[in-house]
């Protein structure tokens, strides 16, 4: 599907969002499951027109460590337009140390946008990273209202 950010695909299996493929991801849209890919394309271009602020298609999280799995459970409580930072995501999950692991646990992310990864920054404030690029960044955080 065409975006904001660019050209994003889906990946279905076991009839849920497995992936979502930001732009320069390698890979092909994968779909098992024509109608969570509708649904999950419906809500992610409700979202770019600022129609929708939450997410409701299942997701599956399979392949991913429970360590990691843990950390993108904890950042689908971050809310629309609220921003948290690694070291907070750390803490939240128990572990506050593990700071760098949350950040490569966002890295990987499979599901980007559904799981808002965007919405974690360095805890100077700065953007930080993110797999689909800064400017792709800035772009989802001003589509929610927040200005870094």
């Amino acid at each position: 599907m065409d975006t904001s950010i660019g050209q994003l695909g889906v990946v279905t299996s076991a009839g849920a969002v497995s992936r979502v493929l930001l732009p320069g991801d390698a890979g092909q849209s994968r779909i098992d499951d024509t109608v969570t890919a509708a649904l999950a394309t419906q809500q992610i271009a409700e979202y770019f027109a600022g129609e929708r602020r939450a997410f409701d298609v299942p997701l599956n999280l399979d392949g991913v460590t429970e360590f990691r799995a843990e950390v993108l459970r904890a950042l689908m409580e971050v809310p629309y337009g609220e921003t948290t930072t690694y070291g907070e995501l750390a803490r939240a999950v128990g572990r506050p140390k593990a700071v760098r692991a949350v950040g490569s646990a966002c890295a990987t992310n499979p599901l980007p946008i559904l799981i808002p990864c965007h919405r974690v920054l360095r805890s100077d404030g700065a953007l930080g990273g993110y797999r689909g690029g800064t400017e792709a960044k800035r772009f989802l955080l001003a589509l929610e209202s927040i200005d870094v």
